[in-house]
């Protein structure tokens, strides 16, 4: 028996020997290794799901269970964020997509996970050299009179460097991290598995249409020849918005990995400190990256779905002084359903006006059954009082942000029920709803009624060009773009109101300080008269 035991440790101790030996030789890193991979991942779930099985032991709803609670929540986002920033590619996506998810999930999560949009990892320059020497079939030097080694942006697939061509144009090469492509769908794979096992512990964690969106999304948005393609389809579909730049893509210089285009100029949209040093309008950013938000989702239905502010630039050219917006990132579209774009037209319209039947009757159509009144505050995140009296006539207050955020950790289980009801496509749409929100409260423009406003004019037309394709007659139609242009007309006048109102604020605000000055001016005067007489 000792022999055999012998034997059997010899010959293991062989195998891992040449093992190690060969991984040495081949350079290979170990965090590359799936067996590596998955056992990180499988640690730190256990341990998270450990951190939350203690509360078990806590009296519910007690003030000490609640600050443990939030606790227990900050440790374990700093978990998944080390996580996602060790094990990097696909892990640092799903992370993003989480860290977006205001109103959704605990403000713990997402203010720790947001650094993921910023801080990902970069590749090495030769993993660089190499993916364009394999791609291109050609060295740097051959294709670029310069190439900045340093990238001007890194994402969780990809990383951007400014180059110039031997034409003497500017462009920015975006670079597929060489590993992410072999890794991903092992990836998912491993968090389906721990996704299914955190689920099988907490019956209430159901957040399976993660794992669903990223094993659907993943391929699409490795595939950068589909990126360019999007590009160019929404240039052409939003022409008409003369501040709106997408850059021209190069199609000699791009491939599955590599995607080629003019270089972009700029400061990200949530900077309101460059917006201030370049002259630009925080609110007619606002008002623009509304109206290309409605046209994409309520007329077009080719939305843009990672509208995070590292891929929204704002620029004002020097020559012409007006101010552009530049997309960027196109590999992450999603394309609305004719029935479900024209149910959610009609359900923004019912949320502006407070309808509440077709807020019900819309919710319903759209797969929240009678989960409908959380349906309706995770898609605004408003209050129920506010839906109630129509979200636009109520103004946004901080006590109405608080009291929703509570609510995000308080009904974590219902609104993961609500996820799984909802259709796919919903779930790209609550995620830009979020970062577009994010941005707005970053430039202090989410009080506006204006993007209220914009969505309107959307949501009327679109739902007009639907009748008019089901119209069989001319008188029809005629009526229908009658019907339309009386909608649209009573949108800008109540929009003309609004700024007369405003107007007659502010000069009422100016009115009184002029007089607050005046009569600050005339005690002055006495004063100075009663001191001259006292001399």
């Amino acid at each position: 028996m000792a022999g055999r035991l012998l034997r059997v440790s010899s010959f293991a101790t062989a195998v891992v020997a040449s093992s190690g030996f060969y991984l040495y030789n081949k350079k290979l890193d170990f965090n590359d290794l799936s067996l590596v991979r998955f056992g990180r991942a499988a640690a730190t779930t256990i341990i998270i799901s450990y951190d939350y099985l203690c509360l078990r032991n806590m009296e519910y709803g007690t003030e000490e269970y609640w600050e443990l609670k939030s606790q227990v929540h900050r440790r374990s986002a700093e978990r998944l964020r080390d996580l996602c920033c060790t094990n990097r590619g696909t892990f640092i996506k799903v992370g993003q997509h989480l860290g977006a998810l205001d109103y959704l999930l605990p403000d713990e999560y997402t203010s720790t996970l947001k650094v993921l949009h910023s801080n990902a990892p970069q590749s090495s320059v030769e993993e660089i050299h190499q993916v364009i020497r394999e791609d291109l079939g050609k060295e740097i030097s051959d294709l670029f009179v310069s190439f900045d080694e340093n990238p001007r942006g890194a994402a969780s697939l990809a990383q951007v460097h400014k180059a110039v061509l031997h034409d003497g144009r500017t462009v920015a090469v975006k670079v597929q991290h060489p590993k992410v492509r072999t890794q991903s769908s092992k990836d998912i794979v491993v968090m389906e598995a721990l996704v299914n096992m955190v689920h099988w512990l907490f019956p209430d964690f159901a957040f399976m249409w993660l794992v669903e969106e990223a094993k659907k999304n993943m391929p699409l948005e490795l595939d950068f020849l589909n990126e360019g393609r999007n590009a160019e389809k929404l240039a052409a579909m939003l022409a008409h918005f003369p501040w709106l730049r997408i850059p021209k893509i190069h199609w000699e210089l791009s491939t599955t990995r590599i995607l080629t285009m003019d270089y972009a100029e700029g400061g990200q949209v949530n900077d309101r400190g460059y917006m201030k040093t370049h002259g630009i309008d925080v609110n007619e950013i606002s008002q623009n990256l509304g109206k290309m938000y409605s046209e994409m989702i309520f007329v077009q239905g080719f939305v843009h779905c990672d509208p995070h502010p590292g891929n929204v630039l704002v620029w004002k050219c020097p020559n012409t002084n007006k101010t552009e917006i530049v997309l960027l990132d196109h590999g992450l579209y999603q394309n609305l359903h004719p029935d479900f774009r024209l149910a959610y037209c009609r359900l923004w319209q019912s949320l502006i006006k407070g309808d509440m039947k077709g807020i019900e009757r819309y919710s319903r159509r759209l797969g929240a059954g009678e989960l409908y009144p959380l349906f309706a505050c995770v898609l605004t995140a408003r209050s129920w009082t506010s839906i109630n009296a129509g979200i636009g006539k109520t103004p946004v207050t901080c006590s109405e942000d608080v009291e929703i955020r509570r609510n995000a950790a308080l009904y974590l289980p219902q609104i993961s029920d609500l996820l799984n009801r909802v259709p796919r496509q919903m779930l790209l749409l609550l995620k830009s709803n979020d970062l577009l929100r994010g941005i707005e409260t970053t430039l202090q423009t989410r009080a506006s009624s204006s993007s209220f406003i914009i969505m309107s004019r959307c949501c009327t037309r679109a739902i007009a060009r639907h009748k008019r394709s089901k119209a069989r007659s001319r008188l029809r139609r005629l009526q229908i773009t009658l019907s339309e242009s009386l909608t649209l007309w009573q949108i800008g006048l109540y929009e003309l109101f609004l700024w007369v109102k405003e107007l007659i604020k502010t000069l009422t605000l100016l009115l009184n300080c002029c007089i607050l000055l005046y009569l600050n001016l005339c005690q002055c005067t006495n004063k100075v008269s009663v001191a001259l007489v006292m001399i």
